[in-house]
């Protein structure tokens, strides 16, 4: 079963599990999830092939949807779910395949579309560096700006490395080699007629006017809402306003 960190104790509440992007990881989400743990338990998991999660031979959105339908399973076969980006597919999927593990669903600034714009670049960024030589997480951020990657990546991307165990917690490889599966989405002939949230950054491109018949199309229920002066990572970026927004959501 997916690795992950609990927050908080059981309610009468659902339970909440949240999703992380790719090259993200459970930690990640720390200071949200245990924000949101003051009423319900969370549970913040490791995708697959990310942080302390299983390495798999595959990673597709069936595969990592199944993955959270485990963890829902083992916490009492009911979950308010919340995924960003590559988290908020598989979220989308779960709910598809498997509709009686999901009461709300939250889906951060992604939508059932696939996408052009690769994150390979990242991959061959973090593969670049050789890690037998560094001895801090700050050597690693010098070495990606040297890369061309911007501040705020930088310590997102290090947040996942081992320095002790001079390693990246990301399955690199197996990311790279499947990057065309987590840029589309599967075609799907289901509906959720569940509640859903499409919460997007006000800066960001991805959740676009043009993708709402799709959505609406696999979600009939689904609202839209955009947090002002956030990009794509808008939980990082806006922390509160994610946390009041989402809250907002679960709660009414």
């Amino acid at each position: 079963m997916l690795t992950s960190i609990s927050h908080g104790t059981a309610t009468d509440l659902p339970p909440l599990v949240i999703a992380h992007g790719l090259y993200g990881s459970a930690r990640n989400w720390g200071v949200i999830a245990k924000r949101l743990s003051d009423t319900r338990h969370v549970i913040a998991v490791d995708m697959r092939n990310h942080g302390n999660s299983p390495w798999t031979a595959v990673h597709d959105y069936p595969s990592m949807a199944d993955d959270l339908a485990e963890v829902i399973q083992h916490h009492g076969g009911v979950a308010d779910v919340v995924g960003h980006s590559m988290g908020g597919k598989a979220s989308m999927v779960l709910a598809l395949q498997h509709p009686q593990l999901v009461r709300k669903l939250t889906v951060a600034d992604i939508a059932p579309v696939p996408y052009g714009h690769s994150q390979i670049q990242f991959i061959k960024a973090m593969q670049s560096i050789d890690l037998n030589e560094i001895e801090r997480r700050s050597d690693v951020e010098t070495l990606l700006a040297e890369q061309g990657v911007e501040k705020a990546l930088q310590s997102f991307f290090t947040q996942s490395l081992d320095v002790p165990g001079k390693k990246w917690r990301l399955n690199l490889d197996l990311l790279g080699a499947e990057m065309p599966k987590i840029m589309s989405f599967p075609d799907l002939a289901t509906q959720w007629e569940g509640p859903t949230l499409f919460l997007s950054g006000g800066n960001s491109d991805y959740v676009m006017p043009e993708h709402r018949a799709t959505i609406r199309g696999y979600f009939p229920k689904a609202k839209f809402a955009k947090i002002p002066g956030a990009g794509h990572w808008l939980h990082a970026e806006k922390p509160r306003e994610f946390e009041a927004a989402t809250r907002a959501f679960l709660d009414a």
